[in-house]
């Protein structure tokens, strides 16, 4: 029994067909059920992307059955998300997310229906993901593996864990002392701290941290491949949280992954690798000014656009 698909769009037909096209070219593709949400317009400016979105998603994609859910109000990401996957897992009871900028890999669907299947029982286990960062030397590592991070860019779940979700952040953090802001961050190599005060301080709405923060606290743990099934198309400046960047750009998997990691703990030779990941992403001062520089044109050429 293949879990449903939840894809979430919004307003970028280009990236969305893009999505679509990888997704249907999975191996199981025509025989798993897709969820598409579709999210209402939040100004008059985003009203013809939104339509042009809502006209691709009812063209006839090869899945087995296909749900259009069109919202008639603007629910922004985060809510959208949350609501989103408790419905499907109210029904289903597992799930795979994907959001409107996630090219797949082929054998995407498979890695994440073999995961689900393989740690269903296993409670500490709470995420698959189908991302993987580009850290060196990835050979060194397992076919699979894992690692203390949920990650948003392609995943999958099931209801027994994704019950654990707390969209309360001042629950989430109450408890946490120094020793734990220093786990959460990976010994302060990544800014997920940063993003949790960005969030108490109103400067973004992100489902995500939340979701992280409720895997960390049960002390969960997520699946990650050695090579990427996703590769994030939507940094190039027009996603709602994300900028343009190319250092998380990757080379999709070519094959499946065969073997799972038998002992349920943090791999950490996986975690040294994405946290040296982490601390040496943004390179040295030039590299950081250029790819400061493309970020500013980005935002400049977006916001342009929408006026």
């Amino acid at each position: 029994m293949l879990a449903p698909i939840a894809l979430f769009v919004y307003n970028r037909p280009h990236h969305t067909r893009k999505t679509l096209q990888a997704l249907e070219n999975n191996l199981l593709a025509e025989e798993s059920d897709i969820y598409i949400f579709s999210d209402a317009a939040k100004n008059a400016n985003d009203i013809e992307m939104v339509n042009q979105v809502r006209s691709i998603i009812r063209e006839p994609w090869k899945f087995k059955h296909i749900y259009i859910i069109e919202r008639a109000q603007n629910k922004g990401l985060a809510t959208s998300i949350i609501e989103g996957v408790s419905q499907v897992l109210e029904k289903h009871g597992r799930i795979i997310v994907l959001e409107d900028d996630l090219e797949t890999s082929p054998f995407a669907l498979q890695y994440f229906n073999d995961g689900l299947n393989h740690f269903e029982h296993e409670e500490k286990v709470m995420e698959i993901s189908g991302y993987m960062y580009p850290v060196e030397k990835p050979k060194s590592l397992q076919q699979s593996f894992f690692f203390r991070v949920a990650n948003s860019w392609g995943w999958a779940t099931w209801a027994r864990a994704w019950k654990h979700f707390n969209p309360d952040i001042e629950a989430l953090t109450k408890d946490f002392k120094r020793k734990d802001i220093k786990r959460f961050s990976i010994d302060h190599s990544e800014n997920f701290w940063k993003q949790v005060n960005q969030f108490k301080a109103g400067k973004i709405n992100s489902w995500a941290i939340r979701w992280y923060l409720s895997v960390f606290n049960q002390d969960g743990l997520v699946l990650y491949p050695r090579r990427s099934f996703i590769q994030n198309i939507g940094t190039d400046g027009s996603g709602t949280h994300s900028d343009a960047d190319q250092v998380y750009k990757v080379e999709l998997a070519a094959k499946p992954v065969m073997r799972f990691p038998k002992l349920i703990q943090e791999d950490p030779m996986a975690y040294q690798a994405i946290k040296h990941f982490y601390k040496n992403r943004k390179g040295n001062f030039f590299a950081r000014l250029a790819r400061f520089i493309e970020k500013k044109l980005a935002s400049y050429r977006k916001n342009k656009g929408e006026n």
